[in-house]
């Protein structure tokens, strides 16, 4: 009955890893989408600041944000960490990547929304885009 056990258990080691657990249609359901947020605490960010947090406030528990202000300690290393190195007002992380198709298209999520802030650090994403986006990672899970 030992031998009989060690080697169920031994096949079990080996056939488990083969199922997705965690993944689309999977025994277990998903976490939330973590975002993170780099974004340069001024002034002319605040209105788009407070637009995501409204945003994200919708989701509730099905997203996880972290906020990664450009110029704190945290956000330096967060920034080494991406391999950021040049100024950045604003860049949007979903699941690890800053793009994501949008209504057919590719979307990054760098600089201010189109519309907002100064046009020269006006990146080519909406809101909307962004909401789009968090949904479908949402609803594809």
């Amino acid at each position: 009955m030992k031998k009989f056990l060690a080697a169920a258990c031994c096949l079990g080691l080996v056939i488990l890893p083969a199922f997705p657990f965690g993944s689309a249609g999977s025994c277990l359901a998903a976490g939330p989408v973590l975002i993170d947020v780099l974004y340069m605490n001024h002034g002319p960010m605040q209105p788009t600041l407070e637009q995501m947090r409204s945003t994200f406030s919708r989701f509730g528990d099905k997203i996880q944000v972290g906020w990664h202000d450009f110029e704190s300690e945290e956000g330096a290393a967060f920034k080494a960490e991406k391999g950021i190195k040049t100024h950045v007002p604003l860049q949007i992380w979903l699941d690890g990547k800053d793009t994501r198709v949008v209504g057919g298209k590719t979307v990054r999520f760098f600089g201010f929304p189109t519309g907002a802030g100064p046009g020269f650090f006006q990146g080519q994403w909406s809101l909307n885009d962004l909401s789009t986006a968090i949904e479908a990672l949402i609803t594809g899970r």
